[in-house]
């Protein structure tokens, strides 16, 4: 079910081409230029905390066609977290970290007079990198189906499930190995911790009340071409419980 659903995605097809012309490029190269790829791994794990902490958990913009993006990248997963369309990154997001990423580290090892610059930044990023980030996308989409799961999937689960319905500001990462991150970064949380504190309030809406106007134009734009329904959107739209502050 996983490698279906993973398969049924464009950006899927498109990383996974980008790591094979990364492979073919780097076969090329010095040998160890094999070993500079493994740098692609933390790397890309500290790119998917940065992202996902800073960026789609960003304060809310006012402006609407700015909460619009926000809202296709990540507000509507959270609000919907079965919708499989809206489960994986966009390209929209992918393709300028992947170039963007790519050029800055060329440059800087350029700028430094790094023999094979390109080819380090060739094997860090669109291999190590993208390779980590479907790892990244098997571990995200593993989180949000019903399967049977390896212990290091399980444990997995459990904490993004617990960043996704217990409390938002915590456990950014997603991919194994970057609970670490979470750690050193103050954003982790214990069971123990869990266990005294309550919900974070209008947690599928990131905090922000489910009748916020910004939220019903983005439900408005994307439900139809996502596949939510209008009962959908209409629970999603109801506010049960206190006022949170305003964002």
């Amino acid at each position: 079910m996983r490698m279906r659903l993973m398969l049924s995605h464009l950006s899927i097809w498109v990383m996974i081409a980008v790591v094979a012309a990364a492979l073919y490029w780097t076969a090329q190269g010095p040998w160890w230029l094999w070993a500079v790829a493994l740098l692609g791994i933390p790397a890309q794990m500290l790119n998917e905390y940065g992202l996902h902490r800073y960026i789609f958990h960003m304060t809310p913009p006012k402006r609407q066609w700015a909460f619009n993006w926000l809202y296709r990248v990540h507000y509507g997963h959270h609000e919907f977290p079965t919708c499989w369309p809206l489960l994986f990154a966009p390209l929209s997001v992918i393709v300028p970290v992947l170039v963007g990423n790519t050029a800055l580290l060329w440059a800087v090892l350029a700028l430094i007079g790094a023999p094979h610059a390109f080819d380090i930044a060739v094997a860090v990023v669109p291999l190590g990198g993208a390779a980590t980030f479907l790892a990244y996308e098997w571990f995200h989409t593993t989180a949000h189906v019903t399967v049977k799961k390896t212990a290091i999937e399980r444990h997995v689960s459990t904490l993004h499930n617990q960043h996704h319905f217990r409390d938002f500001s915590k456990w950014f990462h997603v991919t194994a190995g970057g609970e670490v991150i979470d750690r050193l970064m103050g954003t982790a949380i214990s069971r123990d911790q869990l266990k005294t504190q309550s919900r974070v309030e209008f947690i599928r809406t990131l905090g922000l009340r489910p009748d916020d106007p910004r939220l019903i134009a983005a439900r408005e734009k994307f439900a139809p071409r996502f596949g939510i329904t209008e009962a959908e959107v209409s629970r999603a739209g109801h506010v049960g419980g206190g006022a949170a502050p305003a964002r």
